[in-house]
C-alpha cells in the first residue's frame, strides 16, 4: 500500500523565508507537528515542534523575527512513496525522527507521514483482524 494513504497529503510547507511565528500557525491550522521547508517544489528541510523548543526557545529567539530557513531541520530524512509501512517504521525508529517527508521520484514533497499516521493505521487493521477472528470464532459451523 501506498504510504501516500496514510499520510499528510498535501503536506504543510512553509517557504524557509517564512516566520518561525508563520510556520507554528500552518502546523496549527493543519493540526500537525512538523511542515515541510520547500522552495521552487523541491524539499530543503523540515520544521518541527521539536525546533521550536531546541532551536527557538532555548536560544531565546523572537519567533516573529526568526526565518524558518535559519532554525529548520536539513538535510532531512526522507522517504520513497513505494517504501512499505514496515520500512518507514523501521527508519523512524533507527533515526530517531517523528515525522518523515516522503517524496517522489523528482525528490518533490508528496506527503508528511507521522509515527501517529503509521501507528493509527496498524491499530485500525488489528482491529478489523480481531473482529474478523471474533467473527469467525462465533459461526456455529462450516458456512455459519
Amino acid at each position: 500500500m501506498s504510504l501516500l494513504k496514510i499520510a499528510s497529503v498535501p503536506p504543510a510547507t512553509v517557504a524557509p523565508s517564512a516566520t518561525v511565528l508563520e510556520a507554528v500557525e500552518v502546523m496549527a491550522e493543519h493540526a500537525v507537528g512538523a511542515v515541510g521547508v520547500v522552495d521552487g517544489g523541491h524539499l530543503l528541510g523540515i520544521f518541527t515542534e521539536r525546533d521550536v523548543m531546541l532551536r527557538v526557545v532555548l536560544r531565546n529567539r523572537q519567533a516573529r523575527d526568526t526565518r524558518v530557513g535559519d532554525v529548520m531541520t536539513s538535510p532531512v530524512e526522507t522517504i520513497k512513496d513505494e517504501s512499505g509501512e514496515e520500512d518507514a517504521l523501521v527508519h523512524m525508529v533507527e533515526r530517531h525522527v517523528r515525522h518523515l517527508p516522503i517524496v517522489n521520484s523528482k525528490g518533490e514533497l508528496s506527503g508528511m507521514l507521522s509515527v501517529r499516521n503509521l501507528l493509527e493505521h496498524r491499530v485500525d487493521e488489528l482491529a478489523r483482524e480481531l473482529h474478523s477472528l471474533d467473527q469467525y470464532l462465533s459461526n456455529d459451523g462450516p458456512g455459519g
